[in-house]
């Protein structure tokens, strides 16, 4: 019985459907043709009015008192379209009649395709502001004109002009003509307030200066100016239209009874509870999920010392006598004169609202730092709401704020906050001479100081070189990482003098260490045997890269005599004469440039290179490695546990920013020297510091002018490649030893290593990750397991249990079995 009550109700749902979608229709059809009327009579009327223009004197001469008298009108549209041409453009508007059929052209498209009512609100207003005052503005300019009897603006701009004239006089009109007109833009755009106000401030600042300069012209003293400023922190709160609330720096004002974010003041006549819930109805008036109409702006100006004294330096022991260190005159100092506004600020925070918003996240606070490349918006979003949520919005984000590509960080470390990293508009210019002259670099004290750039908060990004041990760099080709090496050198050069420092610089591209060839005896160091410094054959890389590793030896068996353990002790009983040394031990910073095509060119240079990595941190020898091709080929297992501290420039790909810092993020870089550096587990963003190569040139050649103070390079000990090749003695004689009758698999290491990260390894897993057959998987997994890498199988599982936990010491396990 209940199945024929459902089969005799689907006819009448069905019918009162099918009715509705027919009203829907006849609706729609309506509409459609209402809109093609519009259009065609737009049109129409269109050219009707340019016809006009031509033909206005016979057009006129055939109406009467606006009725058509006859038919002698030359206008194309015929009586009618001269008739409405002169109703337009005669009696009304003058040549901005030609705006009344566009507004008909609008309302019929509107018709057709229903686009949105805000939108047509928005055209329809300024199109008709725009026609009056149009019709204004032509009257006042072409008062005397006869053009269509009455003037180019129309009988209606007579009469307004007219009016006003004899209310305000000739300069009052030009003044409300004015006005009005700016009025105008701003309906059509809020942007063009920040035009005014930034056009104003340049007006202000240049009378200010101005007036500077008259009083010192007049005898106020001052003492002589130069490139230097104090640092500040200026923190404002912005309201929804982008003006600033409260400005304060560094600190605030309101006393601690008042400290209230909003401009509303507790009542006397009110107690505590009320004056809460005022505070909060205030707070969440006209906010319910787009989050918060405020933001707090955090804009930082790092420390800038003058030139004296940052080309000064403190005493140090074993300088090298007579040595003057560069100017910092030798550097440019690039002054950006774009600046994140307000409104962008403003903009950027209602569009991540608002993509919340739609999403149902609400946010509850939020706070914007102005970096120079990007701009930090930290967000606190209310309980209840997931990080997770967030962080899968990115690419929404990104597409409402129409960026190049955003980075969500969630959470921040150390905070209770979400952040996510937006492009600014005008990226600021930071140069070497505002990092080398920055207090925080100034007073660095450090070995090895480098200063790479600024970080979002807009202070200078400093670290040890000697603590990092070493540095592994890479990235995309043309995003910075030569200007990066660049500013490495150039910081070591601005700190340390011959005497303290050597470099050994390999450059298979041959071009990108050539200008510090002039450098070779103050601080390049090279096998004697060798010419040239700068090494560019990958044989002789190899060479040299072997050379340091005895070089290493040396140190350590220098170090194991005097009862030390690093090269900081060693120089501290040099300096107290409690050895036979008389000079200290320089350190040497080993860059390797292009180290994937040098890789390709000679395979045998990583085993130097790990025993390097190794061992040379504690005698003063740290290597910087660059590469351009991120590939698991050439930053393999080894090198990047060996490598804590990476500097990543933009990449193509994330599974590129995995390889380099185990984590996407450069991927979302926006190139010209942005980059991520990951030091102690910790990310930081950082616009590196700008250096060219005429900057390069000056402080070599001012280094190069002076004397040597050996007059010859520091040299490595000779490596000839068969007596003394390390990595031939450690490989051949342990094999001999251990397994002399085994010869491993050209991918056992990585492998090895690879299970070692994953925590797993099967034979399947071989295959499909490195293309080899089963026959060759199978060797290699009895390789491993005979070398106790990996146990046994196990009854009904295709995994092996890996028996090493971490990488450094299967790395020893490879180095005792002479595999590198």
């Amino acid at each position: 019985m209940a199945k024929s009550n459902i089969h005799k109700q689907k006819p009448k749902n069905a019918k009162h459907e099918v009715s509705n979608h027919s009203g829907i229709s006849t609706i729609y059809t309506i509409r459609w043709i209402i809109g093609i009327l519009l259009v065609f009579f737009g049109i129409f009327l269109t050219v009707a009015i340019f016809s006009y223009m031509g033909t206005w004197k016979s057009d006129i001469s055939s109406l009467e008192d606006g009725v058509i008298i006859n038919s002698s009108c030359l206008n194309i549209c015929g009586p009618l379209g001269a008739f409405l041409g002169h109703c337009l453009v005669g009696m009304s508007f003058g040549y901005f009649g030609l705006l009344v059929p566009f507004v008909i052209l609008v309302l019929g498209v509107h018709m057709i395709t229903a686009f949105r009512a805000k939108i047509l609100t928005y055209i329809l207003t300024i199109t008709t502001l725009l026609t009056i005052l149009g019709s204004f503005t032509l009257c006042v300019i072409f008062k005397d004109s006869e053009v269509f009897c009455s003037g180019p603006g129309g009988a209606y701009g007579i009469e307004l002009q007219a009016s006003l004239r004899a209310v305000i006089g000739p300069a009052g009109t030009w003044l409300v003509l004015i006005i009005a007109w700016i009025i105008w833009l701003v309906v059509v755009s809020t942007k063009i307030i920040g035009v005014f106000n930034t056009a104003g401030g340049k007006v202000v600042g240049g009378a200010s200066k101005l007036a500077h300069d008259i009083g010192e012209k007049f005898g106020h003293s001052h003492d002589e100016q130069s490139f230097s400023q104090e640092g500040s922190h200026t923190s404002e709160v912005l309201g929804s239209d982008g003006k600033p609330i409260e400005n304060t720096n560094g600190s605030h004002d309101l006393d601690t009874d008042d400290e209230i974010p909003w401009e509303v003041q507790p009542e006397e006549n009110l107690t505590k509870d009320e004056n809460e819930k005022k505070e909060e109805k205030v707070e969440n008036d006209e906010n319910t999920s787009s989050g918060n109409d405020q933001i707090t702006v955090n804009r930082n100006t790092e420390a800038i010392i003058d030139e004296k004294q940052a080309n000064n330096r403190p005493f140090n022991p074993d300088s090298t006598p007579g040595y003057e260190f560069p100017l910092v005159d030798y550097l440019i100092p690039y002054q950006s004169e774009s600046e994140v506004s307000n409104d962008e600020i403003t903009f950027n925070k209602s569009k991540i609202n608002e993509t919340l918003g739609n999403f149902g996240i609400p946010i509850k606070e939020m706070t914007a730092t102005v970096g120079p490349t990007v701009t930090l918006y930290e967000i606190v979003q209310k309980e209840g709401v997931s990080i997770r949520r967030i962080k899968g919005l990115e690419n929404d984000i990104a597409q409402s704020l129409k960026a190049l590509g955003i980075r969500i960080i969630a959470p921040i470390p150390g905070k209770g906050t979400i952040g996510i990293e937006v492009p600014n508009k005008n990226r600021e210019v930071v140069s070497m001479r505002s990092a080398i002259q920055s207090e925080r670099f100034h007073s660095f004290k450090a070995e090895l100081p480098l200063v790479l750039g600024r970080t979002i908060q807009n202070e200078n990004y400093v670290l040890k070189l000697e603590k990092l041990p070493h540095l592994l760099v890479a990235g995309a080709t043309g995003m910075g990482k030569s200007v990066g090496l660049n500013a490495i050198i150039a910081s070591l050069l601005y700190k340390k003098d011959p005497s303290q420092l050597k470099f050994v610089l390999i450059d298979p591209k041959t071009v990108e260490f050539t200008f510090y060839s002039k450098l070779e005896n103050h601080f390049l160091a090279k096998m004697s045997s060798e010419e040239e410094a700068i090494v560019t054959d990958p044989k002789k890389a190899v060479y040299t890269l072997n050379a340091l590793c005895l070089e290493m030896e040396q140190r350590l068996e220098k170090c194991k005599k005097a009862g030390t353990k690093n090269i900081e002790e060693y120089n501290e009983k040099v300096r107290h004469h409690q050895v036979d040394e008389v000079v200290v031990m320089p350190y040497i910073v080993v860059i390797i440039d292009e180290f994937a095509d040098l890789i390709m060119t000679a395979k045998e240079v990583e085993g130097p290179v790990m025993r390097l990595a190794q061992k040379a941190r504690a005698i003063g020898i740290h290597l910087i490695v660059a590469t351009q091709r991120p590939d698991v080929r050439v930053i393999t297992g080894g090198i990047k546990a060996n490598f804590p501290a990476r500097m990543a420039f933009r990449v193509m790909q994330m599974i590129d920013s995995r390889t380099i810092l185990d984590q996407p993020g450069a991927n979302q870089l926006i190139g010209k020297g942005d980059m991520l550096i990951s030091k102690d587990g910790d990310v930081t963003r950082i616009q590196c510091a700008l250096i060219e190569t005429k900057e390069i040139e000056r402080i070599v050649e001012h280094i190069a002018s002076q004397p040597s103070p050996d007059g010859h390079a520091y040299y490595l000990p000779d490596y000839s490649g068969v007596s003394d090749d390390v990595t031939a003695i450690l490989g051949s004689e342990d094999d001999s030893h251990s397994s002399s009758s085994t010869k491993y698999d050209p991918m056992f290491a990585d492998i090895a290593r690879d299970a070692v990260t994953t925590g797993k390894l099967s034979v399947s897993y071989i295959q499909r990750n490195y293309e080899v057959g089963f026959n060759r998987a199978g060797r290699i997994m009895t390789q491993l397991e005979r070398s106790g890498i990996v146990g046994p199988p196990l009854r009904g599982e295709k995994q092996r249990e890996v028996k090493f936990y971490d990488l450094p010491s299967l790395e020893q396990k490879l180095q005792e079995m002479g595999i590198f």
